[in-house]
């Protein structure tokens, strides 16, 4: 039964693989084709009589470290300098302003057709407001440099600010002057233990010379999170600043005490750690988008009650980017059909708990949203004729 299991193993991820060769070649996004491959691979087990145990407890840990990668991995690729000052702004934007004008529009409309608490339909509406690093970084890889620089900034900060604007609405039982007041103490607060973390880890990355040496620090970053969890800090925020700090390592060299940390021997190790981040992202985004499939019941697919609500949040979803690429004086085409709804979305449903959580919105609305906005980023992507 464990080779069995191995040999079952080694076969899905290989065909993901298979998938994440192939996707840029045929214009489908890869978390498509794992979410189907997941769910032959439920079918199959079904019609075998093969009993395994029960995933669903594995689905938020695998969702929570591909969130701390995929940032990580993200931030690894995002450049600052005065040349990227005009694309930070419009990304800034791009993330921000859909995801607060959606995020308030269907909390109430979830409070206007279900009469839920405005805090609770809030709550419930942001998962589907945040853009999924997870698709959209992937699927951009044949785009030209601008549009492609645009889509790492945006869906990056998309997944920082979405979960940001969660955890304080999760956390705090009235929104006022002393709950904004808090939230400021704890980003001045995580800024210092970046700051600190940041130069450890740096330090470390350059001066161990053991041969086993990038997995100890991607431990430590995911540690750091997860200390950061427990105090209520947004642990995002660290991820980010650290590899915006190792990717812009150059743009720090003016800074004296900087020359301590040996920039160029530096920059070879982080070349190196970049490349074991992205192999790590990898494996982690197949084996939660695979589980996720694996998971999904063909009933929650063809719900017909929540369809309608998903098609409409979807509608709004592309009215807004619409608004916002305008506003930015960014082409529609193809950025438009870049809005998909992942990872991010999944983790944050799973995160609502029980008593916040409200009848319009379950599994069936999140798996139809997820499906629909990569459909149309497929159509989007095979439909586009990049200039020569």
């Amino acid at each position: 039964m464990t080779t069995t299991i191995i040999i079952a193993l080694c076969i899905i991820l290989l065909i993901a693989y298979l998938f994440d060769l192939t996707s840029s070649k045929t214009k489908i996004p890869s978390v498509i084709l794992l979410l189907l491959l997941g769910w032959s691979a439920k079918q199959l087990t079904d019609w075998l009589n093969i009993r395994l145990p029960d995933f669903s407890p594995v689905l938020p840990v695998l969702g929570t470290i591909g969130l701390i990668l995929i940032v990580l991995e993200g931030s690894l690729d995002l450049e600052l300098n005065k040349s990227k000052i005009g694309l930070i702004k419009k990304s800034f934007f791009g993330a921000l302003a859909p995801i607060l004008a959606l995020s308030f529009l269907l909390a109430f409309a979830f409070m206007y057709y279900g009469g839920f608490s405005f805090k609770n339909s809030l709550i419930n509406a942001i998962p589907f407001s945040v853009i999924s690093s997870a698709i959209a970084i992937p699927s951009v890889r044949n785009l030209n440099s601008s549009d492609k620089e645009f889509v790492v900034y945006e869906s990056s900060l998309s997944d920082i600010i979405g979960v940001l604007i969660f955890n304080f609405i999760t956390l705090n039982e009235t929104i006022n002057a002393v709950s904004i007041g808090q939230f400021a103490l704890q980003l001045l607060l995580i800024a210092a233990i970046s700051l600190l973390a940041t130069l450890a880890l740096s330090f470390l990355l350059n001066r161990i010379q053991h041969h086993i040496k990038f997995i100890p620090i991607i431990l430590l970053v995911v540690l750091i999170y997860a200390v950061s969890k427990i105090y209520h800090l947004p642990g995002l925020v660290f991820i980010l600043f650290f590899g915006l700090t190792l990717n812009n390592i150059d743009e720090l060299k003016h800074i004296k005490w900087i020359e301590k940390f040996k920039p160029d021997e530096l920059n070879k190790e982080i070349i190196k750690f970049k490349e074991i981040t992205v192999e790590s992202v990898f494996l982690v985004r197949a084996l939660f988008f695979l589980l996720f499939g694996y998971l999904i019941e063909t009933n929650e697919v063809i719900n017909k009650d929540s369809f309608v609500w998903s098609l409409a949040i979807v509608c709004f979803i592309f009215l807004f980017r619409a608004i916002q690429l305008k506003l930015s004086k960014l082409s529609l085409q193809p950025l438009l059909f870049i809005a998909p709804r992942g990872l991010i979305t999944i983790l944050l449903f799973l995160s609502i708990a029980p008593t916040q959580s409200i009848g319009l919105v379950n599994k069936s609305l999140v798996i139809q949203v997820i499906l629909l906005t990569a459909f149309i980023l497929m159509l989007g992507l095979v439909l586009h004729k990049p200039k020569k």
